[in-house]
């Protein structure tokens, strides 16, 4: 695998303060999607072979997530503690939705 070999910090949008600039959410986000998702896991073979089975899986994945899991540091889903959602989703409801 490839290895880092420096950072470079541009702002692209407001005006955060530098010496808290982080990739570490970002990143976590990342090894989460790599160990649920084997199209995502490094140095593999998983893959999709056509870019609308690969967009599904990643919906998939994000609404499960944010909709269905319940995460322990909040004690409630992303989409409840953002306010988008009053409940948590089962993982028929998801179906249901996801078939409309």
């Amino acid at each position: 695998p490839p290895r880092v070999t420096g950072v470079e910090r541009t702002i692209i949008a407001g005006a955060p303060d530098v010496r808290h600039i982080s990739t570490s959410l970002v990143e976590r986000q990342n090894l989460t999607m790599r160990m649920q998702m084997r199209r995502f896991t490094r140095l593999t073979n998983g893959f999709s072979k056509k870019v609308e089975n690969l967009k599904a899986a990643v919906a998939l994945h994000f609404a499960h997530y944010n909709f269905v899991r319940l995460h322990k540091s909040l004690r409630i889903t992303p989409a409840m503690a953002a306010g988008i959602s009053d409940r948590l989703w089962t993982l028929q409801e998801l179906v249901e939705e996801t078939s409309r």
